[in-house]
């Protein structure tokens, strides 16, 4: 596929922000300081936090740090998939039985109303539209995965999900060599830049605190440190995801994994015509090295997959620069999925970081002893887990310090979840890029053998990977 008649935006953030523009940065801190909560981080996972507290607690001074701007990582790049996927709720099912596994589903069913709800209450345009996800195999053993992902869906509570054949798939996306899909309706299309800059200025308009470049490099009971100076609060609340591993003593917590996208110029009328998608539902796979993709407001598709998953060090990219590699593969993705779009040109790519624990599980603690919190690892289902985790560590503030008691957010299974560190390098690049490279093989295989079981090597990518 060429790109021809321009070359494509390499990095600038992303997209997201190519569309809406950059913000202007707000004050950094001028000193030492003091709150009663502070908030490390300013992406959905700190902006929801503090939107709830100071909603539940208006006499709460809250104070919001970020290093750069608020949205600048994965809360400013991902896909825009709103939707109720959550990492870990098959290992919390075995930890704590079912029935509290199905609690936490219902509660991430939920959170994607609550966030639609919100976004209008608060007049925050970011181009909602709930058409659910639809999800497609295109081999026979993702079509056996898709089956048991589907029941497995219906086991854990969810009735209205739907199972599509071939035909019923291609009235809805006509993706090539689709031969099955899975459609739930709790899922929605957003812009990424439009729902944070909306929150971060909902959140400011409530009377919190938000300094911009401003980074934390330490974070101790009762402190937050800054080359600018020190705040100091009962609480420190950690919402870092991709970035946690900067911070002191944090490097072995959670790996920052890449993700990569491109996103295509605007279609022609007949250029939909030829990929349907009237219902703008978000788009996903089965294969192991998975594809997750958007129809944008403007008429463009923004896709996605992993592309160098991840750097030694655990560093992180600069500023979304994406390998030119990475860049044509993904093109290729778009083209395997619509032929017709062969010509379609290319005109943004970037990339981001996603926090992933050593057992894949997103997890919300406060630690009642020391006063730091923290929640994430969300494995790049953050947009809307993120809200559920920021109601979470409210109500979980607010029954330490007395001003709630127990609820059922604090009662669900992912609630102070511990889980080992990271290996140390070389061994922690080591096993990603091998588990990668197997996930990668695996899907190759199975479009060979055209075969109705997984590949074996995906069981062995899944063993390295702490996902048995």
């Amino acid at each position: 596929m060429s790109n021809s008649g321009g070359s494509v935006v390499n990095g600038g953030i992303s997209f997201w922000y190519a569309d809406d523009g950059l913000p202007a940065r707000r004050e950094p801190l001028a000193g030492d300081a003091s709150a009663d909560v502070v908030i490390v981080g300013g992406g959905y996972t700190g902006l929801w936090t503090a939107y709830y507290l100071k909603k539940a607690a208006p006499f709460l001074r809250i104070t919001v740090l970020e290093q750069k701007f608020c949205g600048y990582g994965a809360s400013g790049r991902n896909g825009g998939w709103l939707y109720n996927g959550i990492a870990g709720r098959d290992r919390y099912a075995k930890l704590h039985g079912r029935e509290a596994a199905v609690r936490l589903q219902r509660a991430m069913n939920d959170t994607v109303d609550e966030v639609v709800r919100i976004v209008g209450d608060e007049g925050i345009e970011a181009d909602v539209h709930k058409g659910g996800v639809l999800e497609v195999a295109r081999t026979p053993a993702q079509l056996a995965r898709l089956k048991s992902f589907h029941e497995g869906e219906l086991a854990f509570g969810e009735k209205d999900r739907e199972l599509y054949d071939a035909r019923e798939t291609a009235e809805r996306i006509r993706v090539a060599d689709a031969v099955g899909s899975t459609w739930t309706p709790h899922g929605a299309r957003v812009h990424p830049v439009k729902l944070v800059k909306g929150l971060a200025a909902a959140v400011e308009a409530l009377g919190v605190v938000v300094h911009e470049s401003t980074p934390v490099t330490e974070i101790r009971p009762k402190h937050a440190v800054t080359p600018y100076g020190t705040v100091r609060a009962p609480y420190i609340l950690r919402c870092t995801e991709g970035f946690t591993a900067s911070l002191k003593g944090q490097r072995r917590t959670w790996l920052p994994m890449n993700s990569s996208m491109i996103a295509t110029e605007p279609l022609t009328a007949e250029q939909w015509e030829s990929v349907g998608w009237d219902g703008r539902q978000t788009l996903g796979d089965m294969a192991h090295a998975y594809m997750y993709a958007q129809r944008t407001a403007d008429g463009r598709i923004a896709l996605g997959g992993r592309g160098v998953p991840y750097r030694f060090g655990s560093r992180t990219d600069n500023d979304g620069r994406t390998q030119e590699a990475t860049v044509e593969a993904l093109r290729e993705i778009l083209v395997d999925f619509f032929p017709a779009l062969a010509g379609v040109r290319v005109e943004h790519a970037w990339s981001g970081v996603l926090g992933v624990p050593r057992d894949w599980c997103a997890t919300v603690t406060l630690d009642r002893s020391s006063g730091l919190g923290w929640a994430g690892g969300y494995v790049g289902s953050g947009v809307a887990t993120a809200n559920l985790a920021a109601r979470t560590l409210r109500d979980l503030v607010q029954l330490d310090s007395g001003q709630g008691g127990r609820t059922e957010l604090t009662d669900l299974p992912w609630v102070g979840h511990k889980v080992r560190r990271w290996e140390p390098e070389p061994l922690r690049w080591l096993g990603v890029q091998g588990m990668y490279a197997t996930y990668r093989a695996a899907d190759r295989r199975e479009r060979v053998t055209h075969g109705a079981r997984s590949s074996r090597l995906a069981r062995v990518a899944d063993w390295v990977a702490g996902r048995h």
